[in-house]
């Protein structure tokens, strides 16, 4: 991995991570076409960037942030269901995050159902956080676990799942985003031990190593605040169907070229 490879992957993460198209499944792909061998680093570099991406929401919602202790009771009960099954299945988890084929598959079932997700939720009654009980963050949360599955997105699972229990597009969204904030934050803390524990952050290759995580959370965090709002805009407008055929053209080209050459790889 280099410094190119850096500025790549996090630019990518930081258009996609918030976009219904898997920011995870992107960067499997692109690290493939790339050559870049999945080692223990690059694992960790792909959660950490995203975390990077994240704390964007926290920037431009801070005010949601300070609002009422509430808001956090209501993050929490959300993130558990990722807790429990991310400790469970973190072993299966790290297999799939080499496969593009799998990326591929999710792609093509997930565009499928964002075809049809506006017509399916078109009567919410829910416009605000403030408005979402408990259960219905739980719900959501559940949802949320989809996204351990590379290519399904966390975006997309979670804001279908917000649809699905009658929240807005907006809504739906936003929400998302902050139960992004503590999921990837504890994604992070938990890689970043294992890293450690493993005698990852030893040796000559520690100082390149922070230096690209640091480069890499920057620019991912950068480049989110830019398109988080585009996103909202886009959503308000639009609706989902053009992510949809997105991701169903995504996935088709990704299965062709995987069947077809070494463009892509299990790496």
């Amino acid at each position: 991995m280099n410094i190119i490879h850096v500025i790549v992957l996090a630019i990518i993460e930081g258009l996609t991570e918030f976009l219904p198209v898997s920011s995870t499944g992107h960067l499997v792909v692109a690290s493939s076409l790339m050559g870049i061998s999945k080692d223990e680093f690059v694992k960790l570099f792909e959660i950490v960037i995203q975390l990077g991406a994240i704390l964007a929401v926290v920037v431009l919602y801070f005010k949601r942030f300070i609002r009422s202790i509430d808001f956090y009771v209501k993050l929490i009960i959300g993130v558990i269901p990722a807790v429990i099954f991310g400790l469970l299945l973190k072993k299966k988890i790290d297999i799939l995050l080499e496969s593009p084929l799998v990326v591929a598959v999710a792609f093509l079932l997930g565009g499928i159902i964002l075809l049809f997700v506006d017509d399916w939720f078109n009567k919410p009654v829910i416009d605000d956080e403030k408005k979402i009980n408990h259960i219905t963050a739980l719900k959501i949360g559940f949802f949320q676990c989809l996204a351990m599955i590379p290519g399904v997105s966390r975006s997309a699972a979670s804001i279908v799942g917000g649809m699905s229990q009658k929240l807005s597009r907006t809504a739906a969204a936003e929400f998302s985003f902050f139960l992004a904030v503590p999921t990837m934050f504890g994604a992070t803390l938990k890689d970043l031990y294992d890293f450690y524990k493993h005698g990852n952050f030893s040796g000559a290759e520690i100082n390149q190593d922070i230096k690209y995580l640091i480069i890499g959370s920057v620019i991912a965090f950068i480049v989110a605040l830019l398109a988080i709002r585009s996103f909202i805009t886009f959503l308000e407008k639009k609706g989902f169907k053009l992510f949809g055929w997105y991701r169903i053209l995504a996935g088709i080209i990704i299965i062709i070229l995987y069947y077809t050459g070494n463009a892509l790889h299990t790496v």
